[in-house]
């Protein structure tokens, strides 16, 4: 480096990254992990399942192609806060509305340019998501030995409940279909199903796929009840990804699944909802080395040999082994053989680990909304 460094990342084991910060000074404590997928920063940094993480992205140019307010997950930024190779350059694209720097500056988020971050993703792989704590000054002055203690002090994602703090304050609707060229994002008109949205932290990607299946969606909080949800009268449940210890959340909406699976409608669950369909059928939940992060997974489908590449993002992943009778391993990831899937045998009842709104990420897997949509058509 020619410039004294003005932002730090340190890690709980004592280890310390230099380079240049951008975006918001301040500092901030959460855990890290990499994500591998090559475009859809914005995305990923406003998926309400990064809440209490640090992103590090793997693919050098992060921020060329600027952020526009269509590409926006949930209305802010949940990710504490970005690292990566180079510093975001002059951005170029004709949908931005803005460069990243800006972007983050004025929503409060800190990020970390001139790092090696193959040497950091080495670091995850090798000894698990650690805590760490990033701070970014101007003027490049850090306590490194309080930094430190700060990311030791972190007490970590197990045992917490981050559906709380990212789901919706009240119930609305939702009617916004896919973005397709040239119209941009659509609206569905004469829906088929009327369905409930459960939102543990759900990606506006998800409820706009839901849409385009010919879904008229409610969403409700993540504390909703089963009586809640069933006074709706849907034709099906849907549970959304979110952040955090699956278990932790599962404390109040597991009666609540449980309470939705005994009115015998379909059910369809992704990321955190997969894994919380899993305990509310009896199976447990395991908290992962460093998790899955990228847009280039690859799943095997176990019922018709196929293989998806998919999106992932989680931290937590569903115990196979524990899987109880009558429920169906349906996907397993190919980098580990760690669940994707799972099904109620002979029932409307499904969930999947992975992320087919595919935003960022391959389309592969769009038709299990479709699967959705033919489950309630039956």
């Amino acid at each position: 480096m020619t410039q004294k460094p003005t932002a730090c990342l340190a890690l709980a084991d004592g280890t310390i990254f230099y380079g240049v910060g951008f975006g918001a000074a301040g500092e901030t404590i959460a855990e890290l992990c990499f994500n591998t997928a090559m475009t859809g920063y914005q995305e990923i940094m406003t998926d309400p399942s990064y809440a209490g993480q640090v992103v590090t992205f793997t693919f050098p140019h992060i921020g060329n192609t600027g952020v526009t307010p269509e590409d926006d997950e949930h209305a802010e930024p949940i990710a504490q806060g970005m690292i990566v190779k180079w510093d975001p350059t002059e951005p170029s694209n004709w949908r931005m509305t803005q460069e990243l720097t800006t972007w983050l500056s004025s929503r409060n988020r800190i990020g970390m340019g001139g790092v090696d971050t193959r040497r950091l993703t080495r670091a995850i792989r090798q000894q698990g998501a650690p805590h760490v704590a990033l701070a970014y000054d101007p003027e490049g002055n850090f306590d490194i030995a309080a930094l430190v203690q700060k990311a030791r002090d972190f007490a970590g994602l197990e045992g917490l409940d981050l559906a709380k703090d990212v789901t919706c304050a009240q119930s609305y609707s939702w009617n916004e279909t896919r973005w397709s060229w040239p119209d941009g994002f659509g609206t569905q008109e004469a829906p088929r199903h009327k369905v409930v949205a459960v939102d543990f932290g759900a990606k506006r990607n998800i409820l706009r796929c839901l849409a385009s299946a010919g879904c008229d969606v409610t969403v409700l909080p993540a504390t909703a009840t089963a009586e809640d949800v069933l006074a709706l009268n849907p034709d099906g449940v849907f549970l959304s990804n979110g952040p955090g210890d699956p278990a932790a959340t599962g404390t109040y909406a597991v009666p609540m699944i449980k309470g939705v699976l005994e009115a015998d409608i379909p059910v369809f669950g992704i990321c955190l909802g997969h894994q919380m369909l899993a305990l509310a059928l009896g199976a447990k939940t395991i908290k992962m080395n460093h998790g899955h992060h990228g847009a280039n997974h690859p799943v095997k489908d176990n019922e018709t040999g196929k293989v998806e590449i998919t999106s992932m993002n989680h931290g937590f992943t569903v115990d196979a082994q524990t899987l109880p009778a009558g429920v169906a391993e349906t996907h397993v990831s190919l980098f580990d053989g760690s669940n994707c899937g799972i099904k109620v045998t002979g029932r409307p009842v499904f969930s999947v680990q992975y992320h087919p709104e595919a935003s960022p990420g391959p389309q592969d897997s769009y038709y299990l909304f479709e699967r959705f949509a033919a489950a309630m058509d039956a």
